[in-house]
């Protein structure tokens, strides 16, 4: 997506044009919102890079020379896929390769040394990795967590503000230390004044809030 796009998708003047620009070098500190940036690890370092399954994921599940037992599949709220000859296995937790080498097993009942690939077509991680935004978002959903995602990147994929989102009285839901913290976020004056104070750092878990205006 173009420059030009991302701020029309967001309502976004022309007057918030450095907002966008200076996001690459500048980090969120928000009044009365903590700051918390993430760790920065390489894939190389840390396991967790490795994508995890997670419930709402699409996946395609490809059995070589198969093609009876291959095809798309949605991971369902329980995080159990349905496989053919198989049926109801577990696949929330899991890497892809994980969950193809246990297929495999299961399948090696049915089939003579089967050969099993599974794709992520789409993805929302599992759910303690998501972001869900909820209200007065043009696209409520949920979002798989990205390092250094902020709130602003929240509002992109999310489609931005409604015309009736009372934006300076979001609030950010996020769990920490076993107790619910509510982080007060001025969505329009980030997206409409372009305040660049106003971007905050999600954290993994956290649920976006957008109240509906009074009048």
């Amino acid at each position: 997506m173009t420059l030009h796009r991302c701020i029309a998708s967001l309502g976004m003047s022309f007057a918030a044009l450095p907002l966008v620009l200076a996001l690459t070098g500048c980090g969120p500190n928000v009044g009365d919102a903590p700051t918390a940036p993430s760790a920065r690890l390489s894939a190389q370092a840390d396991d967790n890079q490795i994508y995890v399954i997670g419930p709402g994921d699409n996946l395609r599940v490809f059995v070589y020379q198969a093609p009876d037992l291959s095809g798309g599949v949605v991971v369902r709220p329980d995080g159990r896929i349905s496989v053919p000859l198989v049926g109801d296995v577990m696949a929330t937790g899991k890497n892809p390769t994980q969950l193809a080498k246990e297929l495999e097993v299961a399948l090696a009942k049915y089939v003579r040394a089967p050969t099993v690939t599974v794709i992520v077509n789409s993805f929302v991680g599992p759910m303690e990795r998501q972001i869900r935004v909820i209200g007065e978002a043009t696209q409520p959903r949920a979002l798989n967590y990205r390092d250094g995602m902020t709130v602003l990147d929240v509002l992109i994929e999310s489609g931005g503000l409604t015309k009736f989102a009372a934006g300076n009285r979001a609030i950010i839901n996020r769990r920490a230390g076993g107790a619910n913290q509510q982080i007060r976020v001025r969505l329009s004056d980030l997206i409409k004044d372009g305040d660049i104070s106003a971007n905050v750092e999600m954290q993994p878990g956290d649920t976006l809030i957008i109240p509906q205006s009074w009048f």
